[in-house]
């Protein structure tokens, strides 16, 4: 009897060695490290243009689009969601100055709608006037209609010389160059599916451009010659000839020589 208790003590002894030396072999317990908190960022609903919206545009509804933005990119001016802005709030304003495509829509950059009358004078830079001058409605001073508000042209003007009782000449004169169109008609916005046509174009000139158109119309027949876009760039703008300059005379349909 004492032999076995002394082989279960022993037992005993050797279980609880091996207990204390798989203890002191184990690895110490990692603490647990709460996860960083990610503050969350509340976005913010910008107002931006769905398309490109040219000036004189009236704007719908379908013009305008919320996007969400970070605060960070919020800037003065633009509109807000969370301001109680709303897009019909917008309908009927008229556009001011071109706006992109995913470019976010500012009041200063537009006409809130029951001012139309003041588009234009608000659509003109500081020292410039708009004069309006007649047009054939069926395009023909008009390089076939495809003058279009933002165009630039020159004005020519075509006025009959009297040589003696019978003879009978015409004569062309460039009045001014790289003059800015803008409107047709009513019409200020562009319109890229088809001819623009009206009885008057309303264009961009200096004071005393001003005066020569509304003296020229009165005396002479006035067409516009439209000039390519890659030109305008480059050349100067509203360049006159304020004078009179050089005038092409023709007689018969024969160039015979200048004025």
């Amino acid at each position: 009897m004492k032999l076995v208790r002394i082989i279960m003590l022993g037992l005993a002894l050797v279980a609880g060695g091996l207990a204390l030396l798989i203890m002191m072999n184990a690895p110490a317990p990692v603490p647990e490290v709460a996860a960083p908190q990610v503050p969350v960022v509340v976005m913010e609903e910008v107002l931006v243009a769905a398309s490109e919206l040219s000036p004189g545009r009236v704007l719908e509804e379908t013009d305008m689009v919320w996007q969400k933005t970070t605060p960070t990119n919020v800037q003065p001016g633009m509109i807000l969601r969370r301001n109680g802005e709303a897009v019909t709030d917008l309908r009927g304003a008229y556009v001011r100055v071109a706006i992109g495509a995913g470019e976010p829509i500012r009041r200063e950059r537009l006409i809130r709608a029951g001012r139309a009358a003041g588009f234009m004078a608000a659509n003109l830079p500081a020292g410039m006037r708009a004069v309006a001058i007649a047009i054939d409605p069926g395009g023909l001073t008009t390089a076939g209609g495809f003058v279009q508000p933002g165009d630039r042209v020159d004005v020519v003007k075509m006025a009959r010389y009297e040589e003696g009782v019978s003879a009978d000449a015409q004569g062309a004169q460039v009045l001014l160059r790289n003059v800015r169109v803008l409107a047709i008609g009513q019409l200020a916005e562009r319109n890229l599916e088809k001819p623009v046509n009206g009885t008057t174009a309303t264009l961009e000139v200096t004071p005393p451009q001003a005066e020569l158109l509304l003296v020229a119309q009165r005396t002479a027949h006035l067409t516009l010659v439209l000039r390519a876009t890659a030109e305008q760039a480059n050349a100067p703008e509203t360049g006159a000839n304020q004078t009179g300059g050089i005038a092409n005379v023709v007689r018969y349909g024969v160039l015979t020589g200048a004025r």
